[in-house]
């Protein structure tokens, strides 16, 4: 089952349940993949799984930056409900790799380029994120290398 079916079919499941926080969250992705498949001209074929997880990712990126907006101006029950719309997201995307594993494959490429300086961080940065993929997100991987290229 595709990823967009999935999704489709956890939404009716919400509706069926009467979980309108998962049925409001599914449904603002679903209209998110939609309008993406009608940007790229994709509406008949729809977005591969790979598409989908790019979109998800946006996704989750808003709901960590409205969580943040909320927090500095007091707005606790708002940024409640953006954390939970971010845990309904997350279920989505792939197995997230743990930052001790990242740290192997960061100090792997880092002896493997030579790196010594946060100058080398560019030429560090692709090799990594080609190597964890949709499994790590790109701040994680930069405050690792951050750390050890300090």
């Amino acid at each position: 089952m595709t990823l967009k079916k999935q999704i489709n079919a956890d939404m009716i499941v919400a509706m069926k349940a009467k979980d309108t926080q998962t049925r409001d969250t599914l449904r603002s992705l679903d209209s998110a993949i939609k309008n993406e498949e009608i940007a790229q001209g994709k509406r008949e074929e729809g977005l591969d799984d790979v598409g989908v997880i790019a979109i998800i990712k946006r996704s989750i990126k808003q709901r960590k930056d409205s969580i943040d907006q909320f927090e500095k101006g007091g707005r606790a029950e708002l940024a409640q409900q953006e954390k939970a719309e971010l845990e309904i997201l997350k279920k989505y995307l792939p197995k997230q790799m743990s930052e001790e594993e990242v740290h192997a494959i960061v100090k792997e490429v880092i002896s493997q380029t030579g790196a010594t300086s946060k100058a080398d961080i560019g030429k560090v940065m692709g090799p990594i994120m080609g190597r964890v993929g949709d499994q790590s997100d790109g701040n994680t991987v930069r405050k690792i290398v951050d750390e050890l290229l300090a």
